[in-house]
């Protein structure tokens, strides 16, 4: 499975661990659920990032497919270190596919969003 494949795959077990933390594991590749349970691990440092950059807005407002979107770019931005861009290309294409409607506002605040937990991780050196 390549990386975009994967990313696609992920962000919907984290949905669906979203809508039900007890959902079986057993249908999914090995790889991806290692990884699930990898990220797993430190979903509230991720979300307390993700909170942190949100102004005006709670994390419990985001709508749950942005929600697995922004989760797992945060994930792969600090414990993965993958590159900013691509972490970020990646998952605004993930929002245009899943979650964006005709007028482009998922897109905008994903993206806006995601820049300042990139401006933010660069601060502290992560």
């Amino acid at each position: 499975m390549n990386r975009k494949l994967f990313r696609e795959e992920i962000i919907k077990l984290i949905y669906a661990g979203i809508l039900n933390p007890e959902h079986e594991l057993d249908s999914y590749d090995k790889g991806l659920v290692a990884t699930y349970q990898e990220f797993l691990e430190h979903i509230e440092e991720i979300d307390e990032i993700i909170d942190s950059n949100l102004f005006d807005w709670s994390i419990t407002r985001l709508n749950y497919v942005d929600l697995a979107i922004i989760r797992y770019a945060v994930y792969e931005l600090v414990y993965l270190n993958q590159p900013k861009e691509v972490v970020m290309n990646e998952a605004l294409e993930l929002t245009k596919k899943y979650s964006n409607l005709e007028d482009d506002q998922a897109k905008k605040f994903n993206n806006r969003l995601l820049q300042n937990i990139v401006d933010s991780l660069g601060e502290k050196d992560a």
